[in-house]
């Protein structure tokens, strides 16, 4: 409507010596229902596509923030992997340095072992004599001598 009225209003506005600028066509009341209705229709369809552009467009928005943090986070993931057996391999130089530090790691990789394994340990002490020694060796099960606990005293 604004470019008919402009298309209307230039020429005669040139004839006067004025250069016409934007045209604002405001408070516009129509009469007939119909033309009121497609009006309406229009307006909704175009309120319509422009919601759905918006919302498309924020929704590629987030998929490529995703796909750049999901690729930003392998890369990384990787480069880690890559360094993890270096880091292995210098901490396991530094272990080898020192042999009580050594011995330690080892007795506790053996203990975690063991523990995985869900064997069944007999703990026997250094200085023990061959008696206890041939015993464990031969199966016969061995029960601890009953502890003697003197009786409490009666409450009063």
């Amino acid at each position: 409507m604004s470019r008919t009225v402009r298309h209307e209003v230039s020429p005669k506005a040139e004839e006067w010596g004025y250069q016409l600028g934007s045209v604002y066509v405001r408070k516009v009341h129509f009469r007939d229902n119909l033309m009121i209705r497609q009006i309406e229709q229009k307006v909704v369809n175009r309120l319509r596509q422009v919601t759905s552009a918006i919302r498309q467009a924020g929704t590629n928005q987030v998929d490529i923030i995703t796909s750049s943090a999901e690729r930003q986070a392998a890369t990384e993931f990787a480069k880690a992997r890559s360094v993890r057996p270096q880091m292995i391999g210098q901490a396991l130089r530094e272990i080898g340095q020192d042999p009580d530090v050594l011995n330690a790691v080892f007795a506790t990789l053996e203990v975690e072992r063991l523990i995985r394994a869900n064997a069944e340990i007999t703990l026997i002490p250094d200085q023990t004599d061959e008696t206890l020694t041939s015993l464990l060796a031969s199966g016969v099960e061995l029960k601890p001598a009953p502890s003697v606990v003197p009786p409490k005293p009666p409450v009063q």
